[in-house]
């Protein structure tokens, strides 16, 4: 089967498609057809930075060669103990190394994909959903009625903090640039801060909590806009050094005020992505897609995801109609047809014709 892999550290062209052995489901697995799966801050690990990962990822060249977590698809195969799911069913979780054709991990990393969401979609949600779900949920203790602020509110984490926000009744502003304004209101923001134009720490708007994915304000800066027994959740950043740094002053502030202050990352619980599921069910989350990419263009779609402005996330595809569309698209590779319908319906009948005469020729 094809997959990514990575055999050295550097920069995105270290990630290669090569052709790998199949995996076979053991006995409490689960083996799915991989229709998509999305790229994450966490799959960088082809940089090899910060050094310190090496030491449990390999020091000179990495242990593991696979990438991906975050996976959609059919269910091929099962193991003699598995009970919840079998072949054919539409699933979505997390495995090691989704970025291949085909995937294996436990029954208890799956769940069902509603029927109303893409597959696409649905391999977008796993880290960054959970990510959004318990910080708000569990660190952030977020009620209804109260005031949360969600910087970074268009990214990966950020498009789904919003939603599942205010499917808890609470009263979202999401900071995000001019560009994303429009967007980040439509998934349900009650009020956006352009950060291009004004620094949300300076307001005099206070809020019961801060969901920060960015990490590009010092904690005493954010302080000022958080209510006298607010909380702090920070869930991202572009650098491990500034991430590190709030821990630490987050742990020893905690200490001396009424605020709390804690940095967190999601646990993967099957419980929770079942939440998930029902969510996008019930309509009240919908996965925000910033570009697609087939297979053999990971390396472009993690230099999307490295440059910081993604909207929504960047999902990897394994679907032969969407390979071929994205090979016919015009523009940047990955780029999306929002201004273009009469190229996207000449490329979409284009490719179902070549695929349709591909089947033919099979079938012969």
């Amino acid at each position: 089967m094809k997959a990514i892999v990575y055999h050295n550290y550097g920069p995105p062209d270290v990630v290669k498609l090569e052709d790998i052995e199949k995996p076979t489901a053991a006995d409490d697995e689960v083996l799915i057809k991989v229709r998509a799966a999305s790229v994450n801050p966490v799959d960088r690990l082809y940089r090899g930075r910060p050094y310190l990962v090496r030491i449990k990822i390999g020091l000179s060249k990495p242990k593991d060669t696979r990438l991906g977590r975050d996976v959609s698809g059919v269910v091929e195969a099962v193991g003699t103990n598995v009970t919840q799911f079998k072949p054919g069913d539409e699933v979505f979780g997390t495995c090691s190394g989704a970025l291949a054709e085909y995937a294996c991990a436990s029954e208890s990393a799956f769940v069902m994909k509603p029927d109303n969401v893409t597959f696409e979609q649905a391999a977008s949600v796993p880290i960054a959903g959970l990510t959004a779900l318990q910080g708000l949920r569990d660190k952030g203790q977020l009620r209804p009625g109260q005031k949360v602020l969600i910087n970074g509110a268009a990214g990966g984490v950020g498009t789904f903090a919003v939603q599942i926000a205010k499917s808890f009744g609470a009263d979202v502003t999401g900071v995000c640039s001019t560009g994303n304004v429009d967007m980040v209101r439509s998934i349900g923001a009650d009020a956006t801060i352009d950060y291009t134009r004004e620094d949300f720490t300076k307001r005099t708007e206070r809020y019961d909590l801060i969901f920060d994915c960015i990490s590009n304000h010092s904690l005493s800066e954010c302080r000022r806009v958080l209510n006298p027994n607010g909380k702090f959740v920070i869930v991202g950043g572009k650098k491990v050094r500034t991430l590190l740094s709030h821990a630490l002053k987050g742990l020893v502030l905690s200490r001396f005020v009424s605020q709390s202050f804690v940095i967190f990352v999601a646990r993967l619980r099957n419980e929770d992505l079942t939440i998930l599921s029902d969510l996008m069910q019930a309509g009240k989350v919908t996965p925000v897609i910033d570009r697609t990419y087939p297979l053999s263009e990971a390396p472009e779609a993690f230099r999307r995801l490295e440059t910081g402005h993604a909207r929504g996330k960047v999902v990897i595809t394994l679907d032969r109609a969407a390979e071929r569309l994205e090979r016919r698209r015009p523009g940047a590779p990955g780029a999306r047809w929002e201004n273009e319908p009469s190229l996207r319906e000449r490329a979409t009948a284009d490719a179902e014709q070549e695929i349709g005469i591909e089947e033919e020729r099979e079938l012969r």
